[in-house]
């Protein structure tokens, strides 16, 4: 059995004295504010390299999923970037908007909660990528290795099968809550 060695880019390295249940306190949610700047930076350069527009929609869900270090469902995103007093935007175009952003890998879509998280990392949308999904604190960290890709890569290729999505969801409890006991 292959041991998965963790990406630069993974950010579940917790800090038990910063790692609180209150709001912002965790380190899952540590992580998204320290690196959203950048990733939405990142995502406009790659948007004008490819000549694709970040419309307003696009722009507001992308910086409301990087406000929240938990996954997003569709509505909930869509009452966040309505216009305060005004109307909720159609849910087609919130799906419109969420499709660009997976499709670009700016966001990711985590199957088991039917919701949206913003990838920090920048790596491309086809990449093998694992999230461990904390069932306690509903923090997400995501993870890849050449591991994991190579041990994807040969089950896909022993059941000649072509994926067209490579994600692993774990769902568990991170470091702090398992020590917590909670």
């Amino acid at each position: 059995m292959t041991t998965m060695q963790p990406n630069p880019h993974h950010h579940g390295d917790h800090d038990h004295a910063s790692h609180a249940h209150g709001e912002g306190g965790c380190r899952h949610a540590a992580d998204h504010r320290a690196h959203a700047a950048e990733a939405l930076s990142r995502a406009e350069r790659i948007c004008r390299e490819r000549g694709l527009r970040l419309t307003p929609i696009r722009r507001k869900a992308l910086e409301a999923l990087h406000a929240d270090h938990r996954p997003v469902g569709a509505y909930d995103l869509a009452d966040r970037i309505s216009p305060e007093g005004g109307r909720r935007l159609a849910p087609i175009s919130i799906y419109r908007a969420l499709d660009f952003l997976v499709e670009q890998g700016f966001v990711h879509r985590l199957s088991s909660k039917n919701a949206y998280i913003a990838c920090l990392h920048g790596h491309g949308a086809h990449e093998v990528v694992a999230f461990l999904i904390c069932e306690v604190c509903g923090g997400v960290d995501e993870d890849s290795s050449p591991a994991m890709k190579k041990a994807v890569a040969a089950i896909a290729e022993t059941r000649q099968f072509s994926p067209s999505h490579q994600m692993v969801e774990i769902v568990g409890r991170c470091e702090h809550c398992r020590s917590a006991g909670s």
